[in-house]
């Protein structure tokens, strides 16, 4: 009787072998991209975003400044909640979305 496990092809790594690690690790790799890259580009956004607000503007750029880390942080939260990596990258796009207008006014002016 022979078992699954018992197959030439189990025993030796392939040529393939590292690849095929790789892409078992792909959407934990994207997930922590996600939140290292996304993470800091939409606190980056906010930040710029909130100079779009009225009010005093070196109140506006500090408060930017500080409430980034904070959107930074649940960004990474999100990333690693969301049940998967492709709607983690979702989450991230429709909130820099939403954040897009506010902080195009800033470049424009």
């Amino acid at each position: 009787m022979s078992t699954p496990n018992d197959s030439p092809s189990s025993s030796t790594p392939g040529p393939l072998a590292p690849v095929a690690a790789v892409l078992r690790q792909g959407p934990l790799l994207s997930r922590i991209a996600a939140a290292a890259f996304g993470g800091y580009a939409l606190g980056a956004l906010f930040s710029v975003a909130l100079v779009a607000l009225p009010g005093e503007t070196a109140g506006n750029v500090l408060w930017g400044m500080l409430g980034s880390f904070l959107v930074w942080s649940m960004a990474v939260l999100w990333v690693f909640a969301a049940s998967s990596a492709s709607k983690a990258w979702w989450g991230l796009g429709c909130a820099a979305l939403a954040l897009l207008p506010f902080a195009v006014v800033v470049w424009s002016a």
